[in-house]
């Protein structure tokens, strides 16, 4: 058999070869946490488990350090946790992307936010992921009572104004905890909402223009699923497809934003999702925003273009 053999091509993401070989075609670029010279956020990382490796990286805003006096340090901020996108299979809370989006971010909503580093398909394949990311959010509400043992979050994070944010596969991972919490729930943890910026879910049955979606991009989004996660049923998994979960309407948050992007093959699961939502028995606000004229991930490529500064201010709006 060449090595060369092909076992996987996902290409612009990832290919794996018959012989074992995993190439990241995307992603792997990383960089350190630091002090943002532009907005002054502070980032560090943090081991949350060694055994299997769960980590994160932590941002607090300028504010939280513009000011040494008691009452004003006392202040407790929203607290956002962040999943990152890539298929579940390439790039990670190091990755540039990532941290310049969240810099950004923290800075402008004035939050403290946790981005979480959960293992990567196909070495781990699915469940690892939602496993890894259920086990950091039981870590951050180890902090709940003031003693847990990161110090940033427990001086700065307000544990009555918590969300949850990813985008793409992180989107996925975003909308499957909150069910997670809304039906086992997360001891001193209140959700308020839930943001899905182009949500991966999909589905057997094309819904709104994907029955003009060509076969060969259905075929990739289909495929991408059973990659990442082996044991699925299929694209109607309720992991990947919402509206086959029973347990939807049990959605553990009061209010969800879904973004959405004109020109993203994945755009009507996005709205699909809303309307799902709305039907499920769940007794929340869902709000969609679509960006005209915008394609996937198109706010981390070009994070200042107009679109992604509209959308930014938009997801400011919700978390505050």
């Amino acid at each position: 058999m060449s090595n060369e053999e092909l076992a996987y091509d996902f290409s612009p993401m990832i290919k794996v070869y018959k012989d074992g070989r995993v190439e990241r075609l995307r992603g792997t670029d990383i960089v350190p946490p630091s002090t943002d010279p532009k907005t002054g956020v502070q980032s560090k990382d943090v081991v949350i488990s060694q055994e299997p490796a769960i980590s994160a990286r932590l941002y607090i805003p300028k504010s939280t350090t513009a000011t040494t006096t008691k009452s004003a340090s006392q202040t407790k901020l929203p607290l956002l946790i962040y999943f990152h996108g890539g298929g579940f299979c390439i790039r990670s809370s190091s990755s540039p992307t990532h941290h310049n989006y969240l810099n950004a971010l923290v800075s402008e909503a004035n939050v403290v936010a946790v981005s979480v580093d959960y293992r990567l398909v196909p070495e781990h394949p699915l469940p690892a992921a939602y496993d890894d990311s259920w086990a950091a959010l039981k870590w951050v509400a180890s902090h709940s009572d003031g003693n847990g043992s990161e110090d940033w979050i427990n001086r700065f994070a307000d544990f009555q104004r918590v969300f949850f944010a990813g985008n793409s596969a992180g989107a996925n991972i975003t909308h499957n905890m909150a069910v997670k919490l809304g039906c086992e729930g997360l001891v001193g943890v209140k959700l308020i909402g839930i943001v899905l910026v182009h949500p991966y879910f999909w589905g057997t049955e094309p819904v709104g223009e994907e029955l003009t979606t060509p076969a060969a991009a259905r075929e990739y989004m289909a495929g991408v699923w059973r990659f990442a996660c082996p044991s699925t049923s299929g694209s109607d998994d309720p992991l990947i497809n919402p509206g086959k979960d029973p347990k939807l309407g049990k959605l553990g948050c009061e209010k969800v934003l879904v973004c959405v992007a004109e020109k993203d093959v994945l755009k009507d699961r996005g709205w699909h999702y809303s309307e799902t939502l709305k039907k499920s028995g769940w007794n929340g606000a869902v709000e969609v925003i679509e960006a005209a004229g915008e394609g996937h991930s198109f706010h981390l490529e070009d994070p200042t273009c107009h679109n992604a500064v509209a959308m930014e201010k938009k997801i400011v709006a919700f978390l505050n």
